[in-house]
């Protein structure tokens, strides 16, 4: 058959895809097997494929490849999320490219636009995901706002709130003025800045005295409600019961002290906003402060602020110094070093903000997830993590729920003339609730108006699991007791509060059962130089341009070859291009296999018999090994394992001992066998590689057009191995080498025999391997002997001495004056050695260690003069 000369990976990868599709070999439905299930962390819809989710879904394929060939009844469920925040923000824009402002526009109006948006751009990162050759089962691809997705989300909201898990209130929220909505905590990240303390003094009512305050944020002075010291500070003692005048809008406030404040900081004492800083905020309600917001949601100054109304705080920073300067209330400013917290959606400066918002009662849900992670029914990988884990869910706060957006499941709060509210799941069920329990309101249902905000995204996303299989509307449907809970979870350490913490909790919650048994925590995607992959900085690769130039098998190979699971991969475009070569090695071995002629009239050599059987239970350990290395998801390990193989003991080696001389053939049993190894090989690389794998294995034997490498079973891994033929065959490797040396050495070249003496004074002789040798090494003859031999060339491995007798094709004078060179070499240095160990300081006082190093150079000298000289007195 005619097979190409170079693997062309686009035509193979475009072919096989296509096959696995048209046959619908992703697909899963329950039966008898045991199920093995990943869901996918679903992408942002907004989103288009990076390097992270090449890595992240890259182990997620191999793994639901891997256990489809384990006979389990394989399940990826695909999806993307509806990213409220990210995807308003799209439409949000992309309607002011059309002229349109968000704010003339009906809710429903606006969700038309988003809806059309997420039709004509949303499934992008699925479709680019399955060039990379993600065997998804995509007739089950859900979307978190799907009807039945978002019924279940609303369900969960009213089961939460009637246990009272759930509830309303004026909290100190994260605001993100860009976003114009609240986020949690968790969405929070921290940047270390360069800043400025800025001392600005304030005046005693009916005194002259002064208080000095430091603070990052004098803008919000125009807030302040208190000054806070300490109250064992003595510089302040004598002001108790004193009030101070808030600089420049002369606001009367009461100096109040309490433990709170550090007197070793700044001044040592605090300006106190409650309306803008979360401990400020604390202190407000413990002392009944009055609170004064003085932001707008957009970040601007408010009329509360009386100056600066409408300037944007940063401006305002600036545009108060020389106010206060004037006033004569700045004392000095100073450099500082601080960390701002910063939108993880957005990238803008978080504004603290007292809000009217929903929350989730966390305390509750907390421990019992707390308790799976500890107990190890659910596992961590790398286990380094389960600290992390640990250490916030002992240390969670109520999560606010509440997002001021429309894109997402709006909250099924119902509101009253009366400023009551029901929670229910429609309208109508609103209206029958507030009827009887407000019958002297006489209401009519236009009377009830529905909350506007809608919920976190995360609210939607830690359903997944349970939600994709329908399990909280249809507790007990088939599909979701047979694949819940799910066999691993692969994601990454980012998101381990956000998404896997909370997974967790909603398990336990709903289903009285965890989610997933293992967690796989993939590192984050860096450069050579140890950044964060990021469009920014300009150094991400185009994932799709890398798979048209190096495959996607190379790059998936890429991917994994240096990504233990927890840390961190430093990409570079050198690992696809060695996925590349491995992928044109396997291809270049299939040619000449395919390449030869058989004979079933000649016998199978010696050499290629014991090779094959070396090859066959050198798979039997690395079977075991690989899998090992799954079990422990070791499994950058596993492929580099296979990888060693395939390329050394496969394409390097066996290749070399079995193929046929120039224009020979090969006998029948000996091309069977290499075929059957071949065919093992490929089912064992096929999780990592999976398009070459599917080509090779139809090339090797003939299967019907329905069948694949894919759901084929994955070799043993339980087999038996001896031990000491692989390391017979490993020392025949090392004796090859040597041999070849000398050839190299004496200039021998591989056309001519030469003779190899063993010498075994014992006559204990282990002749297996010596048809290797032979084959190898153009051996014309191998001989034990019990004396050492005239003129010949020697060398040790495994205490037992070789001997390559000097034939006419080497010149006897020419080695006997290396030799000689050599030995005057060892000797001289020996010299050196000898002197240093003499010297009586350097022994006393070295570290014993060095002088230990010292001796073994001595005694290693020594041996290798008393060989040389032997060498030459045998040549002489």
């Amino acid at each position: 058959m005619e097979i190409a000369a170079k693997y062309e990976s686009q035509q193979i990868e475009n072919k096989w895809y296509r096959f696995w599709m048209e046959h619908h070999l992703f697909e899963s439905t329950p039966n008898k097997k045991e199920s093995y299930t990943i869901v996918i962390p679903p992408p942002n819809v907004t989103g288009v494929l990076h390097m992270g989710h090449m890595l992240n879904n890259t182990i997620q394929d191999v793994l639901i490849r891997r256990a489809r060939m384990m006979g389990y009844n394989a399940l990826w469920v695909p999806g993307t999320d509806h990213a409220s925040i990210a995807t308003e923000a799209k439409v949000v824009d992309l309607l002011k490219q059309k002229g349109i402002d968000k704010n003339a526009l009906s809710r429903e109006e606006f969700l038309d636009h988003a809806w059309q948006w997420r039709e004509k751009h949303g499934g992008i990162i699925l479709q680019q995901l399955k060039k990379l050759g993600a065997s998804c089962d995509w007739s089950r691809t859900k979307f978190t706002m799907d009807s039945e997705m978002s019924e279940s989300v609303i369900d969960v909201f009213i089961d939460l709130f009637n246990k009272g898990k759930i509830y309303r209130g004026v909290r100190m929220v994260n605001w993100d003025p860009k976003a114009l909505t609240a986020i949690s905590d968790e969405e929070v990240f921290y940047k270390e800045e360069q800043s400025k303390l800025f001392y600005v003094r304030y005046k005693i009512v009916d005194s002259d005295e002064y208080v000095t305050i430091a603070t990052t944020r004098p803008e919000t002075i125009l807030g302040d409600t208190a000054v806070c010291m300490h109250p064992d500070d003595e510089r302040y003692k004598h002001l108790h019961g004193k009030k101070a005048i808030v600089p420049l809008v002369n606001r009367e406030v009461p100096l109040i002290f309490d433990e709170y404040v550090d007197p070793e900081f700044g001044t040592g004492a605090l300006k106190i906003t409650p309306a803008h800083d979360i401990n400020d905020y604390h202190i407000g309600i413990k002392y009944k402060l009055q609170t004064i917001n003085i932001f707008n949601d957009n970040g601007t100054l408010n009329e509360n602020a009386t100056l600066l109304s409408g300037v944007d705080r940063f401006e305002a920073r600036k545009a108060i110094i020389p106010l206060l300067e004037d006033a004569g209330n700045l004392v000095k400013i100073e450099e500082y070093t601080n960390k701002i917290g910063y939108s993880e959606r957005t990238n803008e400066v978080i504004e603290p903000k007292l809000s009217l918002q929903w929350f989730c009662d966390m305390a509750s849900l907390a421990k019992p997830a707390l308790d799976v992670v500890v107990e190890d029914e659910i596992h961590f990988y790398p286990e380094k993590f389960k600290n992390t884990y640990i250490h916030w869910m002992e240390n969670v706060k109520d999560w606010c729920i509440s997002r001021q957006l429309w894109w997402g499941q709006r909250i099924p709060a119902y509101y009253l003339p009366n400023q009551e509210f029901v929670v229910a799941k429609s309208v109508e069920e609103a209206y029958a609730i507030a009827q009887k329990k407000f019958p002297e309101l006489n209401l009519q249902i236009a009377d009830l108006n529905q909350d506007e905000d809608v919920m976190d995204t995360w609210f939607s996303s830690w359903l997944w699991p349970i939600s994709v299989f329908d399990g909280i509307r249809n507790p007990n449907n088939e599909e979701f007791n047979y694949y819940y809970p799910t066999a691993a979870l692969v994601t990454a350490p980012e998101i381990i509060f956000f998404w896997v913490a909370r997974m967790i909790m909603a398990g336990l919650e709903w289903k009285k059962c965890i989610p997933f048994k293992d967690v796989y925590f993939t590192g984050i995607v860096r450069d050579k130089l140890k950044r964060k992959m990021s469009k920014s900085l300009g150094n991400s690769p185009d994932p799709l341009l890398l798979i048209d130039q190096y495959g996607a098998d190379g790059v998936r190979f890429g991917m994994l070859v240096s990504s233990p699971a927890g840390n961190d991969l430093l990409f570079d475009e050198s690992m696809c291009e060695q996925g590349r070569n491995f992928s044109n090695k396997i291809w270049n071995a299939y040619r000449l296999i395919k390449g030869w002629e058989v004979d079933d009239q000649i016998d199978q050599p010696e050499h290629t018999r014991v090779a094959l059987k070396w090859m066959n239970h050198r798979i039997n350990q690395t079977m075991a090994e690989v899998h090992d290395d799954f079990v422990k998801y070791r499994l950058s390990e596993a492929q580099m394992v296979i990888y060693k193989l395939i390329w050394d003991d496969f394409c390097s080696c066996l290749l070399e001992v079995i193929k046929p001389a120039y224009q020979k053939p090969i006998d029948a049993k000996s091309y069977q066998e290499i075929i059957d190894i071949f065919e093992k090989l490929m089912l064992s690389l096929h999780p990592f590689m999976p398009f070459i794998t599917e080509e090779i294995w139809h090339g090797l034997i003939e299967h019907t057009e329905e069948q694949s490498i894919m759901i084929s079973e994955m070799p043993q891994h339980d087999l038996p191995f001896e031990e000491k033929l692989l390391q017979r065959f490993a020392q025949t490797q090392k004796i090859v080498e040597e041999i070849r040396r000398i050839r190299a050495q004496k200039n021998i070249a591989q056309k001519n025999p030469i003779k190899l003496l063993i010498l075994s004074p014992e006559n204990s002789t282990d002749t297996e391997m010596d048809s290797v040798i032979i084959k190898l090494c153009n051996i014309s003859k191998v001989q034990y002997i019990d004396t050492k031999p005239l003129q010949a060339i020697s060398f040790i491995q495994q205490n037992r001495e070789y001997f390559v007798p000097l034939t006419e094709h080497v010149n006897k004078d020419e080695e006997i004056a290396k030799l000689q060179a050599e030995l005057a070499y060892a000797e001289k240095f020996l010299n050196s050695v000898k002197m240093k160990l003499s010297n009586q300081n350097f022994v006393n006082s070295a570290p014993e260690q060095v002088v230990a190093i010292e001796r073994k150079k001595q005694a290693d000298t020594e041996a290798k003069i008393k060989i040389l000289t032997e060498q030459i007195a045998a040549l002489s």
